[in-house]
């Protein structure tokens, strides 16, 4: 019975680029048979032709219904047929497989599966039930000798070809490889290329690729990388061989690898330029003592090295007349080079995604050309009452419009945010468009201190003691049992956990991360025509560790951990405490969990593949969290940490 299921869901997966998630998988197998449970997951755990794949699986859950179900086979395609006189890899011609041979019957390579030596070769490995097509998508999946690469260099540096030194010669794809791995926060606004191009495309088709398989390129990449970003063993066999404590750090170099966007990673640290970011070395984004950083790519195209005199540099790229920079080393900021090295720049995020509160942000400018060869920036002067550089990097970065349509003076316009101008729809004219930040200069950094965010009149929380509200710091407070506050969160604790001791409550008072969500919720509001937001209490289980940074700093799931990514990457909350108590680490018997106030929100069903919540309808926003169940839901994924106040602490066994 296991065989018969085994060799079922092979073909199942083949027919479906080799991959499905778990869920889905079952749905599709009942569909043909009934099969124990049992069965079905010693079939999928034991067997050598599937991968599961699940960050956050354990040896005791290996299998939930977000887990990916890849099939995996160690059969080749021999690289050299010509010679060889007996192998353990199939003799097939590679065209064939890829789709398209243009040779047919006078090919030189073999194209019978039922000759001698393959029919050996897929008897040994049980594969000989497979259609021909179904066997082909597996080998094209497994064989790393049949697809191209994506150019790494290509992947890093400003210019068209990154910082790749082939460029058009190049045998590699030039396609963003965040695209391929279907995380990519940019999307339309990426710099990097979405599709295969005129160049890609004669790669694929000089591979033998068919059209069929190369519009289904993407899914075997996004396959390829959950392969191999996976420890090499399956979760059987990490359940049998691997220790606990490997398992936990094998998940930990997981998460820091897979979850972590290349945007995360190339943002430096607002905290850290401001006073200093309590994550420390656990923070993903860069430490610099500045809002941008200059950097070039050393001459192995391996390597950035910090770029000298930046500040000269930096003041002249927010001039929008400066296509480079002067001195002994001088930037071409329009291939974004100096000589034939790639440079990059990084900086703070923008002034538009945080909260007035934060003073080093990157303050976007964007501008136009005119006739006189002047750059004017958009919303001064004569169109002032058009759009402004805040609108229009807010569209830029929402990733969800690359055409801007907009009057000026009885003109009709459109900005094209992927070629970087304006189009008069009429007369037709063009004119370049830029965006450069405005300059901040060391000086200006070392004079910049809290006391220049933007005063509040914020109120806080009325049980608050108020003789304990630090400028720019937080305090704990352990609530008496006999607080109202204590029996409310004790009782909703004790909701679903009933049976653990609660050791201390405490509160904790940030009024610079209040301040912070209060504007999140005005701004909600405000988007919501005035409507009240939905704001819940609700846990987060979590390390004794973090305490001070999640009080300082608040939620960040890429340093806290993702409990789950079922319904989307971000931080996880549950209504039940009973469900982040799994997630709460324990090294002396005590456990620890966040008691959060969130603004939940309009939500939605969430997805795996969610960087953010969804949009609505055209033109009708955002959601603003993802959750498990809309009807019921008991699991929230909030996107950005200002929906977010961690209030309370319990400390309990």
């Amino acid at each position: 019975m296991a065989s018969l299921v085994s060799n079922h869901i092979l073909r199942v997966l083949c027919n479906n680029q080799c991959c499905l998630e778990f869920q889905q998988l079952d749905r599709i197998i009942r569909q043909s048979f009934t099969v124990d449970e049992q069965i079905l997951r010693r079939a999928l755990l034991d067997s050598e032709n599937f991968r599961v794949v699940d960050e956050e699986a354990s040896a005791e859950r290996a299998l939930s219904p977000g887990t990916h179900i890849i099939a995996t086979t160690t059969l080749r395609l021999c690289k050299d047929q010509s010679k060889c006189t007996g192998c353990d890899h199939l003799h097939l011609c590679t065209y064939l497989v890829c789709g398209n041979c243009k040779f047919g019957n006078k090919c030189r390579h073999s194209h019978d599966l039922k000759s001698a030596h393959n029919s050996v070769l897929l008897g040994n490995k049980n594969l000989n039930f497979l259609e021909e097509t179904q066997l082909f998508q597996l080998l094209l999946q497994n064989d790393p000798s049949l697809f191209p690469e994506v150019c790494s260099h290509y992947n890093k540096g400003n210019g068209e070809h990154g910082s790749c030194k082939y460029q058009t010669s190049c045998i590699n794809l030039h396609v963003c490889q965040h695209f391929l791995q279907d995380d990519c926060k940019f999307g339309a606004a990426c710099k990097r290329a979405h599709n295969f191009d005129a160049a890609a495309m004669k790669i694929l088709t000089g591979r033998g690729f068919s059209l069929e398989n190369i519009r289904n390129l993407q899914k075997t990449y996004k396959n390829k990388f959950l392969l191999t970003g996976q420890n090499d063993k399956s979760l059987s066999q990490r359940a049998e061989k691997v220790s606990p404590t490997h398992v936990k750090e094998v998940k930990k170099q997981q998460r820091s690898s897979n979850s972590v966007s290349e945007a995360d990673r190339n943002e430096i640290c607002l905290f850290y330029v401001g006073k200093g970011c309590s994550f420390k070395e656990k923070c993903v984004r860069v430490h610099y003592e500045l809002p941008y950083k200059w950097e070039i790519l050393d001459k192995d195209g391996q390597k950035w090295n910090h770029f000298p005199n930046e500040e000269d540099v930096e003041r002249a790229y927010c001039k929008p007349e400066n296509d480079n920079s002067s001195g002994l080393l001088p930037v071409d900021f329009i291939s974004m080079k100096c000589g034939e090295r790639a440079v990059r720049r990084l900086s703070t995020a923008s002034s538009v995604t945080k909260t007035p509160y934060f003073i080093l942000t990157t303050e976007w400018l964007w501008y136009w050309k005119n006739d006189q060869g002047k750059w004017i920036e958009y919303g001064k002067g004569e169109d002032e009452k058009s759009i402004t550089s805040k609108s229009l990097e807010n569209v830029y970065l929402s990733e969800v419009e690359t055409e801007i349509p907009f009057s000026l003076g009885g003109n009709n316009y459109v900005l094209y945010l992927k070629g970087m101008y304006q189009q008069n729809l009429k007369y037709k004219t063009k004119r370049e468009v830029r965006r450069r930040p405005r300059f901040v200069s060391v000086q200006d950094v070392k004079g910049k201190s809290k006391s220049d965010a933007p005063e509040t009149t914020v109120d806080f929380p009325s049980h608050w003691d108020k003789t304990a509200l630090p400028s720019f710091s937080y305090t704990i407070l352990k609530l008496l049992m006999s607080e109202p506050n204590y029996v409310s969160v004790s009782k909703l604790f004790k909701r679903t956990m009933p049976s653990s001791t609660i050791h201390s409550i405490k509160r904790v008072q940030n009024p610079s991360l209040w301040t912070v969500f209060q504007w999140q919720k005005d701004q909600m509001m405000k988007r919501n025509g005035g409507e009240v937001i939905d704001e819940q209490y609700l846990f987060h289980g979590t390390d004794k560790s973090l305490i001070e940074a999640i009080c300082e700093q608040n939620f960040d799931w890429r340093v806290c951990g993702v409990h789950g990514s079922l319904y989307g990457k971000g931080s996880y909350f549950a209504r039940d405490a009973k469900y982040s108590d799994r997630f709460a680490k324990s090294k002396d018997g005590t456990k620890v969990m966040f008691v959060a106030l969130v603004l939940v929100g309009e939500y939605t069903k969430g997805s795996s593949s969610f960087l953010r919540p969804p949009q609505k309808t055209k033109n009708a926003g955002f959601y603003d969290s993802c959750v498990d169940n809309t009807s019921n839901p008991a699991i929230f994924v909030i996107f950005e940490k200002y929906q977010i106040y961690p209030e309370y602490i319990i400390e309990y066994s």
